[in-house]
């Protein structure tokens, strides 16, 4: 729960499935996953119907499946797909898509020069999806020598602390010239923007983001951060609190296609994500709701703010 966004998540889970007369029992294992497996085994000894797992480690998560399947419990992977395991349900946005937005939008704003590239963390199968799907849009450029990818690393728990000291490094091997910092996440960005700062380089670099957090929001306004990739999370949690439920009564899934895990096929619901920019923030995240005008606004000089 140390990401913004996730508290979305977790109040638009319930207010859906309390709207189809649902009850909700959560827990954060503040990212030990230990501690997530025991909450898991006592939820299940407390009878629950279906299990909706964020995992933090797509690895190790595969034993509180189990679990849950050994009890007769359904199994929704949230937003991060449970690798080598019988999950019943896979419901998230397209990685594969998020990352050839972010990749390709920065290449727009700088055809040539250094790239930086900050991935999630190596625990999440998720981050890798999105890692090489940065690097299968980079390649062109890379071969034919316009750009160069000066260094590249995952980042333990996307921590944006992590960022921020990888950025710094990246900064003074490349003495200063980087053209592009291509950040996983808005933690992440954030990270990469406080070193940028710190070297009077804010501005001057591209950066990308994933989440639409409000800091980012406000660094895009700003013009610290270059583009943010907004996911209508208020959909996915509704959606996988609509597909909970109709689990729980026996009834089917309405999945889009498949995807493998290692182990089976486990049929999926991919979202769409959406770009967001300078341009735009008025009618993404603006319009749904999920950012506020005066929430922006506050944190922005009078010239700046968005009327």
């Amino acid at each position: 729960m140390k990401g913004e966004r996730w508290q979305t998540d977790l109040n638009s889970f319930e207010s859906r499935a309390k709207q189809l007369g649902a009850e909700v029992i959560s827990r954060d294992a503040g990212g030990d996953d230990d501690r997530q497996f025991q909450q898991v085994e006592d939820m299940i000894k407390a009878g629950i119907k279906v299990l909706v797992l964020m995992p933090r480690d797509t690895n190790k998560a595969s034993r509180m499946v189990d679990a849950a399947k050994a009890a007769n419990v359904k199994v929704i992977s949230y937003d991060r797909l449970v690798l080598n395991s019988d999950v019943d349900l896979y419901v998230s946005f397209d990685r594969l898509e998020i990352g050839r937005m972010q990749a390709e939008y920065l290449l727009k704003q700088a055809p040539k020069g250094n790239y930086v590239l900050i991935a999630g963390s190596p625990r999440d199968e998720g981050a890798k999806t999105l890692h090489d799907a940065q690097m299968s849009v980079l390649q062109p450029y890379l071969d034919r020598g316009d750009i160069k990818v000066i260094a590249d690393a995952y980042t333990k728990d996307w921590l944006a602390s992590e960022a921020y000291l990888f950025t710094l490094k990246s900064i003074d091997s490349a003495q200063g010239k980087i053209a592009a910092i291509l950040a996983s996440n808005d933690g992440l960005a954030g990270g990469a923007i406080q070193a940028l700062r710190e070297h009077n380089l804010a501005g001057k670099v591209a950066v990308s983001g994933q989440d639409a957090d409000l800091a980012a929001v406000i660094a895009i306004v700003q013009g610290a951060q270059t583009m943010t990739v907004y996911k209508p999370i208020v959909n996915e949690a509704g959606r996988a609190a609509e597909e909970a439920l109709h689990m729980a009564k026996g009834e089917k899934t309405q999945a889009d296609g498949t995807i493998s895990n290692g182990k089976i096929q486990v049929p999926v619901i991919m979202l769409k994500p959406v770009a967001v920019t300078k341009e735009n923030i008025k009618t993404t995240v603006v319009k749904d709701g999920f950012q506020t005008l005066k929430s922006i606004n506050q944190a922005l000089s009078q010239d700046q703010q968005i009327k």
